[in-house]
């Protein structure tokens, strides 16, 4: 099981272009939607770029910023104190991504609140700067079959931003994890099969490692015990099902290493803070997710 592809999919992460064009001074735009990251490329020009009246920076050509769900912020022709213009024109290029917001998985916590990425990193990253670049042309262009090339290609910059851990060194929980052979290989063998009655001592045999050795590092690299984390992706498997079928709890339990539906249904709604039948009623994408 690819571990990074499947948490995504979990995760229901998905992403697209809503703004790419060229802006002459004066002008201003705040992002402050709650819920989704955003990510902005100067294609060409300046801006500055000011969040919750901290940050300022300036933005030049090829610089690349992401900022995290429920990070408000505001990209300008102008500086928010002095005035100065950064350019006459920007041409700006701007996005979004989402995820079920269900789940706190470990990789939403990985997730910057915000990165500036600039031109020279970029430049050591050719699959980033080739993706920003057929996004840029794609959305201008309009063509047949630019929507889903847009949504595809916003997706892909997610994942290559996430192996570079958005230019940090791949020192953060859980992207650390996918860069450990052995805890990898441990949550490839959970996602694989997480209706398994999976113990310590089964899953340190299966990968080479004592009991403790993997307890230990298991916690260190992910930021959660293995049976955390191997109750979330039941919950996680459970709640797909909730929403693409009408199987009986009682089955869907069953499906995820559960005996008991009562022992079910109390895991479910301390990990996701409602009864799988309100989760049920309340998930507007019900019988709908891929």
């Amino acid at each position: 099981m690819e571990v990074l592809s499947d948490v995504l999919r979990s995760l229901r992460a998905s992403g697209s272009v809503f703004f790419c064009d060229l802006l002459e001074a004066p002008w201003s735009e705040q992002f402050s939607e709650v819920g989704q990251a955003s990510f902005h490329m100067v294609r060409r020009g300046a801006c500055w770029l000011s969040s919750d009246g901290a940050v300022t920076e300036r933005l030049d050509a090829g610089d690349l910023v992401f900022a995290g769900p429920a990070r408000t912020h505001t990209l300008s022709s102008t500086h928010p104190t002095d005035g100065r213009v950064a350019d006459a024109e920007t041409l700006l290029l701007c996005g979004y991504c989402r995820f079920d917001a269900s789940f706190a998985h470990p990789l939403v916590h990985a997730i910057p609140s915000l990165t500036i990425l600039r031109a020279r990193q970029l430049e050591q990253e050719p699959w980033i700067g080739g993706t920003l670049e057929r996004l840029s042309t794609e959305y201008r262009a309009k063509g047949p079959g630019s929507d889903v090339v847009v949504d595809r290609l916003t997706e892909i910059l997610l994942v290559e931003l996430i192996r570079m851990d958005f230019g940090r060194g791949r020192d953060t929980t859980f992207i650390r994890a996918l860069s450990d052979e052995r805890v990898h290989r441990a949550l490839a063998l959970l996602h694989e099969s997480p209706e398994t009655s999976w113990t310590l001592e089964m899953l340190a045999e299966r990968i080479g490692l004592s009991r403790a050795a993997l307890a230990r590092r298991f916690k260190q690299c992910v930021g959660r015990t293995m049976f955390d984390y191997l109750t979330l992706l039941r919950m996680q498997k459970a709640a797909k099902l909730l929403s693409n079928s009408d199987s009986k709890l009682i089955a869907i339990a069953a499906s995820v290493g559960y005996e008991s539906e009562v022992a079910f249904m109390k895991a479910f709604k301390r990990t996701v803070g409602m009864t799988p039948t309100q989760y049920r009623k309340r998930d507007p994408r019900a019988v709908a997710i891929s």
